[in-house]
């Protein structure tokens, strides 16, 4: 070890008796100062602004240090992307100056092992790593000090994660530098190295066994993780095993130099290594072998509680995952075979790492939906099979990998799920799907995934009957006034049937409500309710069963049977609420507090709008057309969540004309005012067996297909129908490094200071020590 040190010493001391690490430390400084000081004045910047200007103003919600050290123009995400400038310029002449200058062969002679020569000198490559280190915790530490309550954690993960990269870089271009006397030829040598490695784990994707090699030996996406604050073993063991590789690498060269030994030998030593490399990566990269460290002050990086206790009671038998992706069907594009590591990596492994038991499965099959011959209009005159052909050389994928239509028939019906790419998830002989999206994000989020898991545990999920018969909203028609979009849209994240709920009609003219019913939906009937369809659903109300009924303007008297031995009704007349953006029709009541109190497990998220309403009527939501609620009590607990008080809004009785002049208020015709209007009244009362709830609604448009479509709104309120046990809402909490701590001037000050003096005073002393080295 003393060897070790002393060579690594001599190393140092050359390294900075040279021009070019002085040269690459005060270039890097630079961009690290630069890009620092840009963000951080701008964020200061924008903030002294807001401050000085908006006196109604919410706090931020973006945590900033990320924002200042990983987004996409910050320090980090600069200094990783230009790192492989800088080393190969710097390890180009470790190996090639003893060549040269023909010192290596006095440390042949000397009683010095090649190991110690390479191990002194990569330490003290190591030690100039440190200083790189020190340079990024320069900024770091006034970040720390810049922004409030930074989250330490992240950027400590980040650091390791930027040392790990620079360590192994530094390996890489110590073995190029070993190759050839040259360092220029030794610097590109070393610029290709780490393209390839960089590109390899794109290479081959769809063939199986090469798939894991390629990803094993791939730097890609290594510091990943890392710079978002979660260290893992995986990561960890990659690093160090390619710095071992590329070590032993070099001792294997320059030992080489010195024994005669047969190519095939010295050659078993360079596949040996790889082949331990490449067999340890990979075992301790399997799932159930992989240890997890998140350093977020948040746990950003790590799933919910919620969905870790789900997970926690299916520990007694595996989950069957399979993935099904059809050739001709939607989300091909990112489920071949070639998109496995992603999908496994950047999907699955935030839910394995507390499961490691998940089977993953795999089915490429070709299919087009019934009636559907778009296929065939395209390529004309082509079989099935014959298209199936020729979009798999578009898809640069091979057709026999996918299989044949009657066969995936016979062994699953995918035509509710309209033969897209879709995950089937078994456990304890349930199964239930879970889906993919035609948006940026494709992957279901983990609200979709939690609520998946829970049906799995439970056997079932709510299960929710919208009446028919009546002219209702339909949840199976796509039109624009319909229900389709919330409830059934298999392609749409806010859906109901992606949180595990289940959506069903029934016509109670010819059945009573079934037994299983967790909720019943009485949307907007247009036609008299018979006495039969009034009595089944008097009657449900009577056992406590839950309900959302929602009427519109001028059918007052259809619904209002139903539900008046709850103490509400839809009073008569049109809401008007007269302003200069919308017509008449269109009124725009506000959220009260008690709505942001509706969902327990929304507090987080809620309070923001809370706020808003300590500044006013800013949280608003838009009803085309509604009836106002009236209440009496009747043994219900009303909770006040959407109201129209100050709005200037007026009740017009008689025929409201919306597309003329503004309408007028003519009390001699029936019109009346009051101090604030209910369109929107959710009902509670204990039963004794549980709490029921039932939801009343002045206007049914709003949760329809054209004003409800991403399904947001519907997603709360049925969260509070079905006692906030689904959906499942995943809600993080706020960061507390929203705001800098430093004025906009003192921000500037920085900026010259780290930017112009800092580096200008290393300049100095750089300058010095060479010009007194050279006059030595």
């Amino acid at each position: 070890m003393k060897m070790i040190f002393k060579i690594a010493r001599t190393e140092l001391k050359n390294l900075f008796y040279s021009p070019v690490a002085w040269f690459l430390t005060l270039v890097f400084m630079i961009i690290c100062a630069y890009f620092y000081t840009t963000v951080i004045e701008g964020v200061a910047l924008i903030q002294e602004l807001t401050e000085k200007n908006v006196t109604k103003r919410l706090e931020p919600d973006m945590p900033l240090t990320p924002a200042v050290f990983l987004s996409a123009g910050a320090i980090f995400s600069q200094i990783m992307e230009h790192l492989y400038l800088f080393i190969p310029l710097l390890t180009m002449g470790v190996i090639s100056r003893e060549v040269n200058n023909g010192t290596v062969k006095l440390l042949y002679s000397s009683p010095v092992t090649v190991r110690q020569i390479v191990f002194g000198k990569y330490l003290a490559l190591m030690a100039y790593n440190m200083l790189l280190l020190l340079i990024v915790g320069i900024f770091m530490v006034t970040g720390i000090f810049n922004i409030g309550n930074a989250d330490i954690g992240l950027l400590l993960s980040a650091m390791i994660g930027f040392y790990l990269m620079v360590c192994a870089y530094t390996a890489i271009g110590m073995f190029m530098s070993s190759l050839s006397s040259y360092p220029i030829v030794s610097a590109i040598a070393t610029f290709v190295l780490l393209f390839i490695l960089s590109r390899i784990g794109g290479l081959w994707q769809q063939y199986d066994l090469v798939r894991d090699l390629t990803w094993c030996l791939s730097l890609s996406g290594r510091t990943g993780k890392m710079l978002q604050g979660l260290l893992t073993t995986r990561d960890i063991i990659y690093f160090v095993l390619i710095t071992l590789m590329f070590l032993l690498f070099t001792i294997f060269k320059l030992k080489a130099g010195r024994e005669l030994i047969p190519w095939y030998r010295n050659a078993a030593r360079y596949v040996g290594a790889l082949a331990v490399v490449i067999i340890v990566g990979y075992l301790t990269s399997r799932p159930g072998y992989v240890g997890y460290l998140d350093l977020t002050a948040r746990k950003v990086n790590t799933i919910s509680p919620i969905t870790q206790s789900i997970l926690d009671k299916m520990k007694d038998e595996k989950v069957e995952v399979t993935l099904y992706s059809n050739l001709m069907g939607g989300g091909i594009h990112r489920t071949r075979p070639e998109h496995r590591n992603d999908y496994i990596w950047n999907f699955w492994e935030k839910y394995f790492r507390f499961k490691p038991d998940m089977d993953f499965k795999y089915t490429l099959y070709y299919d087009v939906r019934k009636g559907d011959s778009s296929m065939f209009k395209w390529m004309p005159g082509k079989t099935l099979k014959e298209i199936a052909v020729e979009t798999a050389k578009m898809q640069n994928t091979d057709p026999d990998w996918y299989m044949e239509p009657e066969k995936i028939r016979k062994m699953i019906d995918l035509e509710p799920e309209d033969k897209r790419a879709v995950m089937q998830l078994k456990y304890k002989g349930r199964s239930v799907f879970l889906r993919t999206f035609d948006d940026v994000r494709f992957w279901p989020d983990e609200d979709h995934v939690a609520a998946a898991f829970k049906v799995l545990v439970e056997g079932k999920g709510p299960k929710i009957y919208h009446v028919t018969g009546n002219l209702e909203r339909d949840i199976f028609k796509r039109g624009e006034r319909e229900y389709w979009s919330h409830t059934t849209r298999k392609n749409n994240r806010g859906s109901l049937v992606n949180h595990g709920i289940t959506c069903d009609t029934v016509n109670l003219s010819f059945r009573d409500i079934p037994a299983d019913a967790d909720e019943v939906v009485l949307a907007d009937p247009k036609v008299k309710l018979s006495d039969t369809v009034i009595g089944r659903l008097q009657n449900y109300l009577q056992q406590g069963g839950n309900m959302l009924v929602v009427g519109e303007p001028g059918k007052q008297e259809i619904t209002n049977p139903v539900i008046q031995q709850t103490g509400a009704q839809l009073m008569p007349g049109t809401i008007v609420e007269v302003t200069n953006q919308e017509m008449p029709h269109m009124i725009f009541p506000y959220y009260t507090n008690g709505y942001t109190y509706l969902i327990k497990g929304l507090q987080k998220s809620m309070a923001r709008i809370r706020k808003k309403l300590e500044f006013g009527d800013t949280s608003r939501q838009l009803f085309p057309g509604a009836s106002g609620i009236s209440y009496a009590d009747s043994g219900f607990k009303p909770h006040f969540v959407s109201v129209t008080s100050g709005r200037n809004a007026w009740v017009k009785t008689g025929k409201l004309v919306t597309d003329s002049a503004a309408p007028l208020f003519v009390a001699a015709e029936g019109d009346y005012k009051r101090d604030s209007f209910n369109v929107l009244l959710p009902l509670s009362r204990n039963t004794g067996k549980k709490e029921q709830r039932i939801m009343i609604g002045g206007d049914a448009d709003f949760l329809s297909n054209l004003r409800n479509n991403s399904g947001a709104i519907s997603k709360i309120y049925q969260g509070w129908l079905n006692s906030e046990t689904y959906p499942i809402f995943i809600v993080s909490d706020l960061p507390k490094d929203n705001k800098v701590s430093i004025a906009h001037k003192t921000a500037v000050a920085e900026r010259y200071f780290f930017v112009w003096i800092l580096p200008a005073a290393f300049l100095l002393l750089g300058s010095i020590l060479l010009i007194r080295r050279k006059r030595q």
